[in-house]
């Protein structure tokens, strides 16, 4: 039988289950040589268990509670009161009584008690309960002691407990609640340690927050804490707040808060020796637990004394390094307008593809920006490439480099430097898109029938071969040499007019309806599905109410059926491939999951009349015609105005007859990625058959060498998956940064917000007008329910969201740059647009009437 008792000595390392994760820690920290703990015991998970076995009513009512959703606060509040009462009066087991007077007795029952809560599911790596379960201070008798335990057990079914365990997927019978009992300490002074810096996660920073008396004060918000902040060993900054109140312990058990006598309350908390003391102290226990730890600290006669520790949930992984330099990252999530996490083989893929010196971490991928930083040329092209794309990105290295974060190279070095100059001898000529798409074409379809015939350890030798292929059509000359003198002949436009007729943003209108755009393209053809798909009622309803893949097959029963399947599948032949995330070769394509473009198509019949696809296209080729020659006219009348008027039209027909190739190379990455990935789907499938995995989609959580390896042996430790599911749940919660250094610092950056509006959330302008209308905030291609004239406001998108664009007038995201995805296919639809808004999608409130101002990059919410 397990354990009712366990006091900190007793405890092993495979407890964790009896001692739950605070109780648990407490017991380690007590372990580390030259750290104060204030003994104790915890009454365990075991002693829970046998309190509520057997119980009937506690039985009933959490299965009542197990149906429930975290929306329905109304009976969660009810039904968990219900549970608390339950427990506060259930009668706890004469053993358990026992054994805690006897732990009580060996410790001294006379002393005041902390009796605290720690859950099974409590301050884990991977899920921070903190604060989630109770604490009560100065306990003093073994039957108050006895009484305070139910009350601790009770605090499992609070409702803010019950509502986050639903959010975050714990049952309710699946966590456990030990009790831990603690000698009181005194103190004179108590804080929070956290051994990286919370706000910008800097691991070399540690940051103290200290008040008098005991930590509650600090922890229910009742006082502002000093906060001090030390760096290898020097205080690096001090802030000391106004402490007017503290709690202090009663000598007849309870608190007490009490003011602090004026000529105190601006007095350091802690003295400069102390500072440096605890800060040492926290490092101790940091390399104790291998991780930044959040640690709460009390000091006593000058002793400090810890009485909790817990790992930080929230900092962002570190790119890792294999040596001790400082090194600056930058997040290709927020160039690529995917910052969700990819799976491991989906990491595999883009790094297998990319000739860019990357790095992994939290499930994302990160370029290794310090050889450019290392030499002036680098930084000068790194920023000026990035000004336009990302300000946020430019300002936050911009900071580094005054840092002086990274040292130049000595000049020899420099010039030895592989910093990459893009030279673009001739200008390229528009047959050379027709023939670039065409030579794609014709390498995918190669692709296709010669990989139908290999298999095992021979696909994996045939598909790093392709890739080299892929590589070679994404990096050619002249593919790059089109994109350039288009992103060239756009920048170009942009400043020109500005300086010559002082006109904003013009490249913007003459950027609509350009040929050889495939994901607008896509967009448009949509809206010809939804024309086939219009005149047939029968057809429409069984769409609206459709949720299974299998369930179109039944179409062509219908009126008008056999017609919709054929444009809906011929749709998917020529951009089935696409879907959210599209970088990551694991997520859903719309090939396998053809139901997810059905609410567009249905979107499209609602919003739209037919024949709207060439409407659209028509009348935004005829306002950037009328634009081009409204500018020819207007800088002729200038001073050297023919001249002026002449190399405009040059720029204005290389931006018209060469942007819309901009999308073209990343179709042609994600058409062959999806032919790779069928092709070891069905790998997969044979290695389900043999018992080597459960599941064909395990296969996504393997590197691509460690999957050609399994395919070689036929061998896997089960292990590695459930480890890598785990992490991949973690690595979802994250928010990846734009910019991140060795140190763990993540650097923001921040808008110039001169001229604009007080109130005003800013942004990047990528396409310009203004434009007011309801925000509707979509997280996920699913969510949209569009009307005609919504604002669109999300994350990030990427191509497979092209077909909301056609029912929005404005866009939003929290993502991007003037030449990322949504950009470019704004300018073509004419939407105005703002991107790379912070916390977009938490600051605009879903049905919000906003303005958005494309021409100076901000937003205005109007109610």
């Amino acid at each position: 039988m397990s354990a009712l008792v366990l006091d900190f000595q007793e405890m092993g390392k495979t407890q964790l289950s009896l001692a739950g994760g605070k109780g648990f820690n407490v017991a380690e920290l007590s372990k580390i040589q030259g750290i104060q703990v204030p003994e104790g015991f915890c009454v365990t998970t075991e002693s829970y268990r046998q309190a509520i076995e057997r119980n009937a009513t506690f039985e009933s009512l959490t299965d009542q509670l197990d149906a429930l959703k975290a929306e329905d606060r109304g009976p969660i509040g009810e039904i968990s009161a219900k549970i608390r009462q339950v427990l506060m009066e259930a009668e706890i087991p004469s053993e358990v009584v026992r054994a805690v007077a006897r732990y009580l007795s060996r410790h001294g029952e006379e002393h005041a008690y902390a009796v605290r809560s720690s859950a099974t599911a409590e301050d884990l790596p991977h899920a921070s309960f903190a604060g989630q379960q109770d604490t009560y201070l100065n306990i003093v008798g073994l039957q108050e002691i006895l009484s305070h335990i139910r009350k601790c057990w009770a605090s499992l079914f609070t409702e803010r407990a019950v509502v986050y365990r639903i959010q975050n997927g714990f049952g309710h019978r699946q966590v456990y609640l030990s009790v831990i009992v603690q000698r009181m300490v005194f103190p004179e002074a108590s804080g929070i340690l956290f051994t990286a810096d919370p706000v910008t996660s800097n691991r070399k920073i540690l940051s103290i927050d200290a008040g008098f008396g005991l930590g509650e004060a600090l922890v229910s918000g009742l006082v502002s804490a000093d906060c001090y902040q030390v760096r290898e060993g020097r205080i690096v900054e001090k802030r000391i707040a106004a402490k007017k109140l503290a709690i202090y312990g009663r000598q007849e058990g309870g608190t007490e808060t009490r003011q602090i006598d004026p000529d105190r309350q601006m007095t350091q908390a802690l003295t400069d020796e102390q500072i440096l003391r605890l800060a040492s102290l926290g490092r101790r226990i940091e390399a104790h637990f291998g991780s930044p730890q959040d640690i709460e600290w009390c000091l006593a006669d000058d002793t400090f004394y810890m009485v909790q520790s817990r790992p930080i949930t929230t900092l962002y992984p570190i790119p890792e390094a294999n040596d001790q330099e400082n090194r600056v990252y930058i997040s290709v999530g927020h160039q690529q307008m995917m910052t969700d996490a990819m799976k491991p083989l989906g990491l595999s893929f883009y790094l297998l593809t990319t000739s860019a010196p990357m790095r992994t971490a939290g499930g994302r991928l990160f370029v290794d920006a310090t050889p450019r930083l290392a030499s002036s040329a680098g930084r000068e092209m790194l920023l000026n490439t990035l000004g336009p794309s990302d300000p946020l990105m430019k300002d936050a290295l911009t900071t580094i480099v005054e840092r002086n974060f990274i040292k130049l190279l000595p000049d020899e070095e420099q010039a030895r430097s592989p910093i990459l100059h893009f030279q673009q001898s001739v200008e390229p000529d528009p047959a050379d898109v027709a023939e670039l798409i065409r030579a794609s074409q014709t390498s995918i379809e190669e692709l296709k029938q010669s990989i139908e015939s290999i298999s095992g350890p021979d696909l994996f030798e045939f598909i790093l071969e392709d890739i080299q292929e892929l590589r070679r059509m994404l990096f050619n000359p002249r593919s790059s040499g089109v994109i350039m003198a288009a992103m060239n002949a756009y920048n170009w436009i942009h400043e020109k007019m500005n300086e010559w007729l002082g006109e904003k943003n013009a490249a913007d209108t003459l950027s609509q309806s350009v040929p050889n755009n495939i994901t607008s393209e896509m967009g448009l053809e949509l809206m010809d599905v939804a024309d086939v798909i219009r005149p047939y009622p029968e057809v429409v309803d069984y769409l609206q109410r459709v949720d299974q893949d299998s369930l179109l097959n039944d179409l062509v029963r219908l009126e008008g059926g056999r017609e919709a399947y054929d444009a809906i599948f011929g749709f998917l032949g020529k951009y089935g491939m696409r879907c959210a995330g599209e970088i990551d070769l694991t997520r859903t394509r719309w090939s396998e999951k053809p139901t997810t473009i059905i609410p567009m198509i249905m979107s499209n019949i609602k919003n739209f009349e037919p024949n709207e696809s060439k409407r659209k296209f028509e009348q935004g080729r005829q306002e950037a015609a009328a634009k081009e020659q409204e500018l020819l006219a207007r800088l002729k009348a200038l001073p050297d105005g023919e001249q002026k008027a002449e190399e405009t039209k040059r720029k204005i027909d290389l931006l018209r007859n060469l942007s819309g190739y901009r999308e073209y190379p990343k179709y042609g990455m994600v058409n062959r990625y999806f032919v790779y990935k069928q092709a070891l789907l069905r790998e997969a499938d044979r290695l389900v058959h043999a018992g080597v995995i459960r599941n064909r989609e395990d296969i996504y959580y393997l590197s691509f060498e460690e999957l050609q390896e399994v395919v070689r042996t036929h061998k896997l430790d089960d292990r590695i998956i459930r480890q890598r599911k785990e992490e991949y749940k973690l690595f979802e919660k994250l928010t990846p940064p734009r910019v991140i250094t060795s140190e763990g610092e993540i650097l923001s950056g921040a808008y110039n917000r001169d001229h604009l509006p007080a109130e005003a959330i800013v942004g990047l302008a990528v396409s310009s007008g203004v434009v007011e209308g309801r925000a509707r905030v979509v997280l996920t291609l699913d969510q949209a329910d569009l009307e005609e004239g919504d604002i669109l406001v999300t994350s990030f998108t990427d191509p497979s969201w092209t077909p909301l664009f056609v029912s929005v007038k404005g866009l939003v995201t929290e993502v991007g740059g003037r030449m990322t995805h949504g950009a470019v296919i704004a300018r073509e639809y004419g939407l105005p647009a703002v991107v790379g808004v912070e916390k977009a999608a938490k600051r605009i409130m879903d049905g919000q009437r906003i303005r958005v101002n494309g021409t100076e990059g901000y937003i205005e919410i109007l109610e």
